[in-house]
């Protein structure tokens, strides 16, 4: 037994030297997931630059798979040892040769809610006035149905509850993205109806900031799902339009303090549509564009073997007028499960740090670009230091009109 162990040591030991005096970077090669999107030239430069070590390869081998009388790609990528040794392989999507047109706007949201929102667990108590917490509820939860009755709206609670006879009822909820069931003490009004003892809402608003839109209208933005404030719940919607929204000022961001974009906007109008709101950001459909993006400039959409640690910029309307603003990507991790934390980038221009401090709220969702393709877009800031955030690659974001 002490043989074999040292044996698998010394092995170890062995494949541990040979790799630091190969310079491959195996962490690297395995942090990359299945279906990641990319295209020749992206490989083409990886090879060149060494990305994997001076001694691993990559080749792409493609496929056209017809769907839905259009064609779609996809291939394998090889990681090979010498330029001849496969040591890995991996299922990958290629970029579609199509620019996009840049955002940086900030945009109205609006989106109904399947299901109602708990936005306040807190309850008063008629009878006594004894304001207390809700023992079932919690403010975030998503209420989606009571006594097996669906509930689409607030308005359906009530229904829901005219049938009920006892002081208890059932509650599916959705609570950190996981459903549940909860048997929640009722209250009566003064009309002897009964009552959650919640405060519930089934439509929510925000702001936050275009990313792209492709030539057919379709886009992303914000860069993160919608969640109801008081938790990490993805809200599940039904549907959803974007606005034109006009800042009116700028609360600048400072350690502890995140800061946010101030603005407002009328929900008549829409530009758009909200059809899906994702872990990566909302999409739907433009369909009045005037304001919302410049049609001269158009960019291609880089996967994530684009991006780079160094010199990228940011493209935001905080001025008032769409400008880029250079920063620095510090990190890029490949990321072997999705995340909107694929990048950490650091602002290091002077005019958007005199604007704002750096990241704010509401501006997640602005592009990022590097060498003249966009590769993600901004999701969070540090709560330590406003000047530093957080970016999803432009892939993930992609990746959801795949559907």
């Amino acid at each position: 037994m002490q043989k074999n162990k040292k044996l698998i040591f010394f092995v170890v030991l062995i494949a541990l030297i040979n790799l630091f005096i190969f310079n491959i970077n195996i962490l690297r090669i395995y942090q990359l997931d299945n279906n990641f999107y990319t295209d020749y030239q992206e490989i083409e430069r990886a090879n060149k630059e060494g990305n994997f070590g001076k001694f691993i390869s990559l080749s792409l081998q493609t496929d056209e798979l017809e769907t839905s009388n259009n064609f779609k790609q996809d291939g394998t990528v090889i990681f090979k040892l010498f330029g001849f040794i496969p040591i890995r392989k991996l299922g990958v999507k290629i970029l579609p040769e199509e620019e996009v047109y840049v955002g940086g706007s900030p945009l109205g949201l609006s989106v109904n809610t399947d299901g109602a929102v708990v936005i306040s667990d807190i309850i008063v108590n008629t009878g006594d006035n004894e304001i207390i917490k809700n023992a079932s509820l919690q403010s975030g939860d998503i209420i989606k149905k009571v006594n097996d009755v669906e509930i689409k709206s607030v308005d359906d609670i009530e229904t829901a509850l005219n049938f009920n006879y006892v002081d208890t009822a059932e509650v599916e909820i959705i609570r950190d993205n996981k459903s549940k069931v909860v048997n929640v003490n009722l209250l009566k009004d003064k009309t002897n109806k009964y009552k959650l003892g919640v405060w519930a809402r089934n439509e929510l608003s925000g702001i936050g900031t275009l990313t792209f839109v492709k030539k057919n209208g379709d886009y992303g933005a914000l860069g993160h799902p919608i969640t109801n404030s008081n938790s990490n719940t993805i809200v599940p919607i039904t549907s959803g339009n974007i606005y034109d929204c006009n800042l009116i000022g700028i609360h600048k961001g400072q350690k502890n303090n995140p800061g946010e974009l101030r603005g407002v906007f009328v929900q008549k109008n829409s530009k758009g549509t909200i059809e899906k709101n994702t872990p990566y950001g909302i999409f739907g459909n433009i369909t009045e564009s005037d304001g919302l993006f410049d049609t001269n400039r158009c960019v291609d959409i880089g996967g994530r073997l684009s991006v780079r640690p160094g010199k990228a910029t940011l493209v935001s309307s905080v001025s008032g007028i769409q400008e880029e603003y250079e920063i620095e990507i510090i990190k890029a991790s490949y990321q072997t499960k999705s995340s909107d934390k694929s990048m950490v980038f650091r602002v290091t221009d002077e005019r958007l740090l005199n604007l704002t401090g750096g990241i704010v709220q509401g501006m997640s969702g602005s592009p990022i670009l590097q060498n003249g393709k966009l590769v993600g877009a901004v999701t969070h800031v540090f709560l330590s230091d406003s000047t530093k955030g957080y970016a999803v690659y432009s892939d993930w974001m992609l990746e959801q009109f795949d559907d």
